[in-house]
Formats: structure tokens, sequence, C-alpha cells
């Protein structure tokens, strides 16, 4: 910079109002921008200074203007004294230059001088304070101030850099205090407004925004609760989300979590329910144990409702006027306390997830089947679970595909009644590779229907874990072709619910140690497949009664392996009795099939024949006996 030969320590600045005006010139004062011949007030400042300046050079300057050092200053100097005493009147854009100039120099002489604070921070009044709630806060963000968006971005840096330091004071580690502050976004931005709030208290008005953000975080115990959580054995995310959730004082997550534990939530449970219970922070605990009271009353035993709580949040969530019309609908469809107490501990979902018009159409459903109001409580009684399968995406395509597989309403009623977790089961997961399975060993499409109606619990089953196993073992350890295997589960579908290892290998070996070979064991299996499902000790005593009393060959057993099907005592034992008093012999299969009327027809047909058959033997005996006692005739 140019410095005047008299007076280097004083700048010498032009005057704007002496030189000519420039229409491209832009000058930014206190964030507005003026484009039309602007002046700085610093720019005006230093022009009074030069002003100031030149007159304090005195007559010997306008004597001798080559003691100015610059050529503008001289010209400057020259053309103000060169200018008359009488100005002529000056136009309309020099007036409007002139207002510009005064209004600029009226509002930096009304503007008070702002306190130093760090680059992107807002200066609030002091009179009030930030009274902005959170969703205010959140419109802020939404709205197009880059410039006030961008303060507020800074402020929640500083106050998240805040809360990490004072988790990290708490014993936390780095990365767990980021990670925790980085899902804390909601509770920053409390911190946010809370620490503009105190600016407006006197003791915190003239601390720092660092310091009032400290003091916010100090006051709300977030420290100690966090760690108290993370002992209760909740995750960080759950205890940011459950922060974040609760509306006012943070203690309230204390006391609510103790209130649980009471009532049996435990371990990993209490996070769970907190997070999924709703809007339970603004409930009383009067009006939650209000909700756990009544339920005992229904039913449900106080040792059983932290499980249900800890199963179904949602339950807490509930007016009291939205329970009484769920308990109510159930308890209307013939449940009793009990039954309901038993539905609600084996799927609270059932009380508590669903809208209760949810559960109307799910009843009203499950009726189309044949079933009564009262059919339908007992079922759900048993199977509560069925409530959680949705109409159209489940019972309607598993009701098509048994439709075309032959079973009827009434064999889909039996299924429902039967097995009922059928219904709940994914068809294309589950279902149908196992009827896949069923035509692939041979059994005709037309009889899985059969099957399945028969037994329904074979559409439960793992299909490479029982069905598979089962199958495999008959055809290679109990004799069983693969032509006859299809036909042996058709039979007897209840073959594949049994265990290998404790019935059908015991079974086997006790048939093949009776000397029956593995060929005739595996076709008295395809004849009779219910022979591999008894009990030892029932086939036992009729063998050896068989063997020892009546006196029959092995070889009856393996013709007519359906004499185990019969009670010894009722069936058995009497009819042999009959035929020994009566001296006459059936085969097995002759003896004790049939109703007994039909056995005392075949008797008395049998002792007719007994009968004639020795009375044509006595007649040919005398016919014999009197031909051997005719004395011949001597011819003369």
């Amino acid at each position: 910079m140019m410095l005047c030969h008299g007076h280097r320590h004083r700048p010498t600045v032009l005057l704007p109002s002496l030189l000519p005006p420039n229409p491209n010139t832009v000058v930014p004062f206190c964030g507005t921008l003026f484009s039309r011949k602007p002046l700085l007030f610093s720019s005006l400042r230093a022009a009074l200074d030069s002003k100031h300046h030149l007159q304090t050079l005195g007559p010997d300057a306008e004597a001798d203007p080559t003691r100015l050092s610059r050529r503008q200053n001289a010209l400057l100097l020259h053309r103000s004294h060169s200018q008359p005493k009488d100005r002529p009147p000056i136009d309309d854009e020099e007036r409007e230059d002139e207002l510009t100039r005064k209004k600029v120099v009226e509002e930096y002489s009304l503007a008070t001088r702002r306190v130093p604070r760090f680059p992107g921070s807002i200066d609030f009044p002091r009179a009030g304070g930030l009274h902005l709630p959170l969703p205010d806060l959140r419109r802020v963000f939404d709205g197009d101030d880059r410039s006030l968006k961008r303060a507020l971005e800074v402020r929640r840096g500083v106050a998240a850099e805040t809360l990490k330091d004072a988790l990290r004071a708490g014993k936390m580690s780095i990365n767990y205090s980021t990670n925790l502050v980085s899902r804390l976004s909601e509770f920053v931005d409390r911190v946010v407004i809370g620490a503009a709030m105190l600016k407006a208290v006197p003791e915190f008005a003239h601390l720092s925004f660092n310091a009032r953000a400290k003091s916010y975080i100090q006051s709300s115990c977030v420290v100690s609760l966090v760690k108290w959580l993370k002992h209760n054995h909740m995750t960080y995310p759950q205890i940011a989300k459950v922060i974040c959730m609760c509306p006012g004082d943070l203690q309230l997550v204390r006391r609510i979590t103790e209130w649980l534990k009471s009532i049996h939530v435990k371990g990993e449970s209490i996070g769970v329910v907190l997070v999924k219970a709703g809007p339970v922070f603004e409930r009383s605990l009067d009006e939650l144990e209000e909700i756990v009271n009544y339920l005992e009353n229904k039913g449900v035993r106080k040792d059983w409702m932290g499980f249900v709580v800890s199963r179904c949040p949602q339950v807490l969530g509930l007016t009291m006027e939205e329970l009484e019309s769920r308990v109510k609908f159930y308890l209307d469809m013939g449940m009793n306390e009990k039954d309901f107490g038993t539905m609600v501990f084996d799927y609270p979902r059932a009380l508590g997830f669903f809208s209760l018009e949810e559960i109307a159409n799910k009843v009203q459903y499950l009726k189309e089947f044949g079933l009564s109001t009262e059919d339908v409580g007992r079922l759900l009684a048993f199977k509560p679970q069925l409530m959680g399968c949705s109409i159209e995406e489940r019972w309607r395509p598993l009701v098509k595909y048994l439709y075309y597989l032959g079973v009827q309403r009434d064999g889909m009623k039996r299924i429902l009644i039967v097995k009922p977790m059928v219904f709940c089961v994914d068809l294309e997961t589950t279902i149908v590779p196992k009827v896949r399975f069923l035509q692939d060993i041979g059994v005709r499409t037309e009889a899985i229907g059969g099957v399945l109606v028969k037994f329904p619990s074979f559409l439960t089953y793992s299909l490479y874990k029982k069905i598979r196993p089962v199958v495999v073992f008959l055809m290679t350890k109990a004799g069983v072709t693969q032509r006859d295997i299809g036909k042996v589960i058709a039979l007897d579908p209840q073959l594949v619910g049994c265990s290998i290892t404790k019935k059908l290998d015991i079974n086997v070996k006790y048939f093949l140690s009776l000397g029956i070979h593995l060929r005739s064991l595996g076709e008295m299996i395809a004849d009779f497949p219910m022979l591999l499902r008894y009990n030892i000790d029932i086939l036992r005593p009729k063998y050896r009664y068989l063997r020892r009393v009546m006196v029959r060959p092995l070889q009856d057993l393996i013709e007519f392996p359906r004499f185990f099907s019969y009670s010894l005592d009722e069936r058995i034992i009497p009819r042999h009795k009959i035929l020994v008093a009566n001296r006459i012999n059936f085969k097995l299969r002759y003896m004790l099939s049939g109703s007994d009327e039909e056995f005392n027809q075949r008797v008395q047909f049998a002792i007719e024949k007994r009968k004639r058959f020795e009375s044509g033997h006595a007649n040919l005996d005398a016919s014999d006996d009197e031909s051997s006692h005719v004395v011949p005739v001597a011819s003369s």
C-alpha cells in the first residue's frame, strides 16, 4: 500500500463520494448484497479518515502538490479544490446513492457487537431461549436455509463429540461409544435443543455451547443409564433405540425395566420388550400393572407372565378396552379360563399381535370346513399357531392342492382336527416334496389323498431325517421289495412315524428269531404292514399259544400274519376251544376272521360235514362186514 510522505503510518484511501460510479461493483454488507453503487462501511470510514488526513496537511499541500506521492491523491486533491462552492442540484440517481449510504451507516450504528463464536454458530437473542421442539428442528433441516442447516449440523457434531467424551469418561471403548452415538441421533438433537435452552438460564448464559451441552448430558444421566442397561444384557442398538424412544426423563427407562424384571422378564428379553412394546413409555406403571392383573384373572398364571410378554411385547401396548374385547372373543368360542391361559402361554401373538378383525376372519374361514364355533375354540386352544397363518398366502393354496390330490371337505376337516400343524407349514417347501416322494416309491396318485387323510402327520415329518430312513430300512432290513414298498406305505403310513431303533428294528429281529426267512418276512409285511408296529409283549403270548396249545406250524403264521391283530383272550382262545370241543379244525384265516355269527355258521357246517363223513364211512364199513360173513354155497 502506498503511503503519503508526511504521514506514512496512515493509509491514504480514495473518497468514494468523489470517484466516478462503477455500475459493476458488488459489495457485501451484513449478509445483504447491494448491487448498485454499493458502499462498505469500512470504505466510508477509511474515506473520512483520508479526508481528515488531507485537512491536516494544511495550506502547504495546496501550494505544493508534489508532496503527494501518489498520482491518484494528487488528482483527488486537485479535483476537490476545483469544485465550486455552489454545487448544482443532484439528480435522482445520486440522491438514491446518498440514501443508500446513509442507510448503511445507520444499520451499522444500530448493530450490536457480536460475541466471537466458532464457525457456523448461531447468535441467539439473550432475552429469550431457543424454544424449538424436535419436530421443528427437523423442519429446519428440511427447509431451504442452507446457512441455518449448516450451523445446526455443526452444533450437532459438537454435541455428538461431547456425548462421546462423556461415554469414554464412563470407561466405554472408543469403538462402542462411536457406534452408540451414531445411533443416538434423536438424543443428540435433544442435547442441541437443551443446550440452547440453557442459554436462557442466568447461570448458564455466559457459558459456551460445549459447556452447556456437557451440562445437559450430565443432568440427563445418560451415561449411567447406558452402563446399567448394558449390565441387564441389552445390546447397544437396543439401548440407543430405547433412549431415543423415551420422550422425557430417561429415568423412566430404568423404572420400566425394573418393573419388567418383577414380572419375570429375564435376560436379553428385556431389550426386546422395550423396543417392540410400542407406546410403553407413554404408559404409567399402574396401567401396565392393570394389564397384567387382568390377564392373571383370566387364566394366565403369574409365573407365565414374563414368558408371555417376552414373546409378544405388543400385549403391553394394548388399551384395556382392546384387551377386554380380545379376551371376550376367545371366551365366547367355548374356551374356559384354563384353556385361554394355556393358549396365551403357547402362542401369545394370538392375543396381542394381530388385530381383532383379522382374528375374526380366520375363525370364520375355519368354520367353512364344517367346524362349529366350539370346535374352532377347542382347535385354537390346542393349536393357537393357526392364528399366525395367512388365509391368502397359506390356507387357500393348501386347500386347492389337497383337493387336486382327491381330498374332500371331510378329509380336510379330519386333517385339521388331527394335525392342525399341516395348515401352518409351507406348501412348496414342505408338502409338495413329500407328495412327490410318495409318487416316486410307487404310491398311486389316486391313493395319495387317502394316505394323507389316514395319517396327516406324514406331512409334518422331515423327508430326509424321518421318511426316507424308514423306507430304506423296510427295503434293506425287513425284506420288503421295491415292488411292494408303495403298497406297504399306502396301507399303513403310520410306519413312517415309528422309531427305527426303538420299534421297527426290534420287531424285525424278533420275527427273524422265530425262524422266519427275510423274504417271507417281507411278504408278511406287504400283506399286513401293521405287524411291525405291535409291541413285543403282545406278540410273544400269542405266538406261544399258537405253537404250544394250538400246535400249529409256523407256515400257518406266515400265511396269515393278521393272527397277531386278534385278541388272545377274547377271540383266539374261545374259538379254539369251540373247535376242539367239536373236533373240527379251521385254517387261521377262517377261524379268526368274521363275526361270531359267521363263525358259528362255519362251525355248524363243519360239524354236519363231519357227521356225513362219519356216517358214510360207517355204512361203508357195515357193507364190508356183511360181505365178509356170507358163506359161499357149493354148487352141486
